[in-house]
């Protein structure tokens, strides 16, 4: 069977959280639990950093309004971390090539990662911590979740993973009002800090 399921998957799984598609791949792989798993995502200094920042991203994902600042650094991070794991899935298999398989994890991850961060933004309209840390928690139970499934049931995985893209689609759009009226209340910060009136 084709990569291409594959990719799709931990094209969408790394736009929620890169570090934790790096390290079940590479630890997957290095355990002897599959064999589609390139050598370069096994070896020890991939998955010594990836624990090192799945750790922080951890942390930083559960406070609100840093988890705001985390997504911003990471909307590069996310995009370029799908289409890198993707290319070297389609290597490694070889029966999709590099570019077509780097641009399918790039765009499925900068999807995902727009949505979860226009997500988190509406969820900071909220002041109580709670429902982001039960929201992260379900990204990072969900993210390796699908991840180890997509590695015996690729196909099924990507239908699930296509679906939860539609559907976070769909709730960003009704989040919108969430988002502008938390970017007003962080203007109206920013200028009160400044001694400044904010912009309307």
């Amino acid at each position: 069977m084709s990569v291409l399921p594959l990719v799709f998957t931990s094209g969408w799984a790394s736009g929620i959280n890169a570090y934790a598609v790096l390290l079940v791949l590479g630890l997957a792989g290095r355990t002897g639990m599959t064999d589609a798993v390139p050598a370069s995502l096994q070896r020890g200094d991939v998955l010594a950093a990836a624990a090192l920042l799945f750790l922080c991203e951890a942390v930083a994902d559960k406070i609100p309004y840093v988890d705001t600042a985390w997504d911003t650094v990471h909307t590069v991070v996310r995009p370029v971390s799908g289409a890198v794991v993707a290319a070297l899935l389609a290597g490694h298999d070889g029966s999709l090539p590099d570019l077509a398989a780097g641009a399918i994890g790039g765009s499925s991850a900068l999807t995902s990662h727009l949505v979860k961060a226009g997500t988190r933004m509406a969820v900071n309209t909220s002041p109580e911590p709670f429902s982001n840390i039960l929201l992260s928690l379900t990204e990072d139970l969900g993210v390796t979740g699908i991840v180890v499934f997509a590695l015996y049931h690729p196909l099924p995985a990507a239908i699930i993973a296509g679906t939860l893209l539609v559907l976070g689609l769909v709730t960003l759009t009704f989040l919108v009002s969430r988002i502008r009226r938390f970017l007003r209340r962080r203007r109206e910060r920013r200028a009160a800090r400044r001694g400044t009136p904010a912009p309307t």
